[in-house]
């Protein structure tokens, strides 16, 4: 979903920078009441983790790829405002050393597979959190269900941003229709590798996942005697 310099015209690119300069603002703000000194060292490592499996593609059909977008991912292990600043990062290293995505474009990739999967893949967790019992068993299938719905919310973003300033000679509901398509195919993917690595974090050191937190919080503290009896 990288979006290359020049497929969209100027006041477009310049209106998503800007709302990208601001996202990142706001989210340096609140990034400082997510991170701690257990928390910090788990950014870094998210922000590692998404830009190396952005390199990785996998096959969906008809000789297109996709690759892992992340924001779902990271806003669940470790808050959204960070999250978001640890994809800002992965796209602006992706853009300067690799040419993956423009350098005018950064700001719509930004948005687009940073700050759009970061919210939506948020909110659609914190509403399944509210639906779901409050187990930690609970947290891993809701990333993964997060993270499926966000890849597409993206694209249809992209579309929407195409309709306004789209520069390609393309069909706008040809554009739409596999967009949509092929990033429901690529969401399952995400829904996959989100849950597994959520799971897997969630099974040895859940208080590092900011997506459980709530959970833990709920869980009441059993007072046990010296014979393993509750008090």
């Amino acid at each position: 979903m990288h979006v290359p310099d020049g497929f969209l015209d100027a006041p477009t690119s310049v209106a998503t920078g800007a709302v990208a300069v601001v996202a990142v603002g706001v989210a340096l703000r609140g990034a400082r009441h997510e991170l701690d000194d257990r928390t910090a060292p788990l950014a870094g490592l998210v922000a590692t983790f998404v830009f190396a499996t952005q390199m990785l593609n996998f096959p969906v059909g008809a000789g297109t790829s996709g690759h892992l977008l992340g924001g779902a991912l990271a806003a669940i292990l470790v808050g959204p405002f960070t999250g978001l600043l640890c994809m800002s990062v992965v796209f602006l290293v992706q853009a300067l050393l690799f040419a993956d995505g423009g350098i005018t474009a950064l700001g719509t990739n930004i948005d687009l597979m940073g700050l759009v999967t970061v919210v939506v893949g948020y909110l659609v967790f914190r509403l399944l959190q509210a639906a779901l019992p409050k187990r930690l068993s609970m947290v891993a299938p809701a990333a993964a269900v997060s993270a499926l719905v966000s890849v597409p919310a993206a694209a249809l973003c992209f579309v929407g941003l195409y309709a306004v300033g789209g520069q390609a000679p393309i069909p706008l509901g040809a554009l739409a229709t596999a967009m949509v398509g092929w990033h429901v195919l690529i969401g399952v993917g995400e829904a996959v590798i989100t849950g597994l690595a959520v799971g897997s974090i969630v099974a040895v050191r859940p208080d590092l996942v900011h997506g459980a937190r709530r959970v833990l919080d709920r869980r009441t503290l059993e007072v046990r005697d010296g014979r393993g009896v509750a008090a």
